[in-house]
C-alpha cells in the first residue's frame, strides 16, 4: 500500500489527502480505523451532575426536556434545549442532549415546510445592525404565511409585524382582514411614539409605495428602504420570522374566531420577546438582548429624569434616546433546576 509504503518519508497527513483525491483512492478513515477485538466501548452516562455537585439521572432529565417542551410555544431542537438545560444548572452538552431527546422521540420533525415618486433602494443584501433601532424591519406576512386562515369563519386575515434587526423584537404588530395605509401608518405611529429615536431606516417591500405612508416617515425623519422585486432575501430578517410563525403558530392552531387569532398571535410575539431564544444573538431572547445590550455595550448610558435611556459620550452615532424598555439590567444565573424536576 502505497502509504504504508512511503510514511517514513512523508508526513501521513499529505498521503492521506493525496490518497483521497485520486479517483479510487481508500477514505481517510480507512487508515485510522481499528478493530476493537470485541472490547467494550465506553459506557454511556447514567447521571448529569448539576452546577451544585449533585447527580440527576437521566430519567430526571428527561423528565425536565419535557416539562421545557410542554410550555406553549415551545418548538426548540436539542441545541436550543440544551441552553435551556445549563439555565436551569444542568452541566450537560448538546450531543447528550441529542441523544435522550432521540432516546424519547422529541427530536424537531425535520420534514421541509413548503409607488409613485423616487424611491431609495437597498444599497446592501443583508443588514448587519450595530445597536438597537437603527434599523427596523416591516412586511405584510404575505410571502411564506401568504395569510392567516379563520377556519372557524372560512376567511383570510393578514398580519403586519415591525422589527428591530439587532435584536430581532417585534415592535408592534396589527392583524386585520384587510391592512390599509392608515394602518401602516396607526402601527408606526405606536412604535415611534414609544421608542423616541432619530435617524431609523426602516427596510421593507415596495407593498409600503403609498404617498401618505413615505409621507408621515419623511416627517418623522425614518429613512424608508425598499427591497428589490422578488428578492425576499434583501428582507431576510422578517421572512425569518415569518417562516417561525408558521412553523410555531399558524400551522399549530386552528383559529375558529378572528378574535382567538388576534389574541394568540399576540401571545405569541410575548413570548418570543421575552422568551424564545435565537443562535443569531446567542441564545438569548430578543428582551434580553436588548437590556443586555445597553449594560455590557452602552456601560456609560444613563437613565434620564425622564425615565429616558440617553446615549454616553462614547455611544456616537446610537439612538439619542429610548424608553424604559431599554433600561440598564443586570442578569444573574438563577438555578431552576429543582423546578425542573419537580
Amino acid at each position: 500500500m502505497t502509504i504504508e509504503k512511503f510514511k517514513d518519508k512523508v508526513k501521513i497527513s499529505r498521503l492521506l489527502a493525496w490518497c483521497s483525491e485520486h479517483k479510487n483512492g481508500p477514505p481517510r478513515g480507512n487508515w485510522y480505523y481499528r478493530r476493537s477485538e470485541n472490547r467494550p466501548g465506553r459506557k454511556l452516562s447514567t447521571h448529569t451532575m448539576t452546577v451544585t455537585g449533585r447527580p440527576v439521572s437521566n430519567q430526571d432529565v428527561v423528565g425536565a426536556i419535557r416539562k421545557i417542551l410542554s410550555e406553549e410555544f415551545i418548538c426548540y431542537g436539542y441545541q436550543k434545549t440544551t441552553s435551556e438545560l445549563r439555565d436551569a444548572g444542568f452541566i450537560i452538552n448538546p450531543k447528550k442532549t441529542y441523544r435522550l431527546m432521540a432516546e424519547e422521540k422529541l427530536l424537531l420533525n425535520k420534514k421541509v415546510i413548503q409607488a409613485t415618486g423616487k424611491r431609495e433602494f437597498v444599497k446592501v443584501r443583508k443588514v448587519k445592525a450595530e445597536y438597537p433601532m437603527q434599523y427596523l424591519a416591516m412586511d405584510r406576512a404575505a410571502n411564506r404565511i401568504k395569510y392567516v386562515y379563520i377556519q372557524g369563519e372560512k376567511r383570510n386575515v393578514f398580519l403586519l409585524t415591525v422589527i428591530d434587526i439587532c435584536t430581532r423584537k417585534v415592535l408592534g404588530h396589527v392583524l386585520k382582514p384587510s391592512i390599509k395605509k392608515h394602518d401602516v401608518i396607526l402601527l408606526l405611529d405606536g412604535v415611534l411614539q414609544e421608542y423616541k429615536v432619530k435617524g431609523i431606516r426602516l427596510r421593507n417591500d415596495n407593498q409600503f409605495i403609498a404617498h401618505l405612508v413615505r409621507e408621515y416617515l419623511k416627517e418623522n425623519d425614518v429613512v424608508q428602504e425598499f427591497t428589490h422585486v422578488a428578492t425576499p432575501e434583501e428582507n431576510g430578517h422578517i421572512e425569518a420570522l415569518h417562516s417561525i410563525l408558521e412553523r410555531e403558530v399558524i400551522r399549530r392552531y386552528w383559529f375558529d374566531t378572528y378574535h382567538y387569532a388576534k389574541w394568540k398571535i399576540a401571545d405569541y410575539y410575548r413570548f418570543y420577546n421575552s422568551k424564545r431564544r435565537h443562535g443569531s444573538i446567542k441564545m438569548m431572547s430578543p428582551e434580553k438582548y436588548w437590556q443586555l445590550f445597553f449594560s455590557d455595550y452602552l456601560p456609560n448610558a444613563k437613565p434620564a429624569e425622564s425615565g429616558m435611556i440617553v446615549k454616553g459620550s462614547d455611544a456616537e452615532g446610537t439612538c439619542e434616546a429610548l424608553d424604559n424598555h431599554g433600561a440598564k439590567a443586570s442578569f444573574a444565573l438563577v438555578n431552576k433546576t429543582q423546578s425542573l424536576l419537580n
